[in-house]
């Protein structure tokens, strides 16, 4: 419901009127980064819109369609959201997953990628919405209401559409059938083609607002003022990352130990000289190929994090020797390290880390092997400490 959501309360007061207005468009983005709300926000608006005893400011909870919709069961609201194939079992399309995803999202409100995809046992797949969506989509909102005045179909990350379900669907997005509402929820709408954006009403979803992160942090999590603010300081707005702040999660944790293995061995290796024993490098970059190695085990979605991760902790590195503690969001345990660590990352090899990282990340996504990425990474994060 609107009253679970953390701030944005000028957007909720935006769509509870467009509803009672009967001003709804057909198609609408929510656009916002992990962690603000947007999915939220759409659910709890769907909500809102099937209500039958709608309060002024939210959803009444008690009546048989916001009954359904706790437990997300609700025959006219239909769910999009990416998956991985699995032939053996049969799960090809989103429908595969709904018992999966209704538990998941009974869980908690705020979620990401990463977690659902972890839900699910991903493994090395890359998260979808394949080709095939697209023929259950315009087969659900070809159908005629159950019970409710709206079909309402939610897309959680349409940039992870395939291109020629994305294109399939444009038509009905521009005209769907009468008392249909499109809500889709994009983190990347860099990555989602530019006519369905310009089909769609924008609406962009801000970082929640420290005041209102440091009262929850507070209130929620027992933290002292001093500690939220510094908490809500490093989150940026997103709870996904204050809950990750105040206990380090699992996949932050693995990736930060990666990290740092994956530099100290990469620094070892830098600093030997030409009169250093041979067999103590053969040793050292032996060692720095097998954390490669390890990195390659992970599966691809987590690959493609733990490299985001790196790019953001180099540049918090590199922000580091400015000596500005306003502009640095590490946590205590990256602290740590960064304090020993980020005056060797410096204006002459900043650039050459993170386009580094970006290149191994677009790399993984079109599948090349890993192994090879991550020791060829490592071998170039050498040279670069040397500089």
């Amino acid at each position: 419901m609107f009253q679970s959501i953390i701030g944005q309360q000028d957007l909720k007061t935006r769509l509870i009127h467009s509803v009672k207005s009967g001003q709804m468009a057909h198609a609408q983005i929510f656009c916002g980064s992990e962690g603000v709300g947007a999915y939220s926000l759409a659910f709890a608006y769907a909500k809102y819109v099937h209500c039958t005893n709608r309060g002024e400011t939210d959803a009444c909870g008690e009546c048989p369609s916001c009954k359904k919709y706790n437990k997300l069961i609700h025959p006219d609201l239909h769910f999009v959201f990416p998956i991985y194939k699995v032939a053996k079992s049969k799960k090809e399309i989103c429908d595969d997953y709904l018992p999966e995803w209704r538990e998941f999202n009974l869980k908690s409100n705020y979620f990401s990628l990463a977690q659902w995809m972890g839900f699910i046992g991903s493994e090395n797949a890359q998260g979808m919405i394949y080709s095939k969506e697209s023929q259950e989509i315009l087969r659900k909102l070809s159908l005629k209401t159950y019970e409710a005045e709206y079909k309402i179909m939610i897309v959680w990350l349409p940039e992870k559409m395939n291109a020629e379900c994305a294109n399939k669907l444009l038509k009905i997005i521009e005209e769907p059938p009468a008392k249909t509402l499109f809500l889709l929820v994009a983190e990347e709408t860099e990555n989602i083609l530019p006519t369905i954006l310009s089909r769609a009403q924008r609406i962009n979803v801000r970082p929640i607002e420290n005041s209102v992160m440091i009262e929850l942090l507070c209130s929620n999590y027992g933290l002292t003022q001093q500690d939220a603010a510094s908490v809500a300081h490093i989150a940026t707005g997103s709870f996904l990352k204050a809950e990750e702040t105040i206990q380090l999660s699992e996949n932050q944790a693995q990736f930060f130990d990666y990290f740092t293995r994956y530099m100290r061995l990469a620094y070892t290796v830098a600093n030997m000289k030409k009169a250093d024993n041979p067999m103590l490098k053969f040793e050292a970059l032996r060692d720095l190929k097998s954390v490669a190695d390890e990195i390659a085990g992970i599966g691809r979605e987590k690959q493609k994090q733990f490299l985001a991760y790196c790019q953001h902790f180099l540049r918090e590195n590199f922000i580091r020797n400015l000596q500005v503690p306003s502009i640095s969001y590490l946590n205590n345990t990256e602290n740590g390290f960064a304090a020993k660590f980020s005056p060797y990352i410096h204006a002459g090899n900043v650039y050459g880390f993170m386009e580094n990282f970006d290149e191994a990340e677009k790399q993984i996504e079109q599948n090349v092997n890993a192994k090879m990425i991550f020791f060829d990474l490592a071998l170039k994060a050498i040279m670069l400490l040397k500089s």
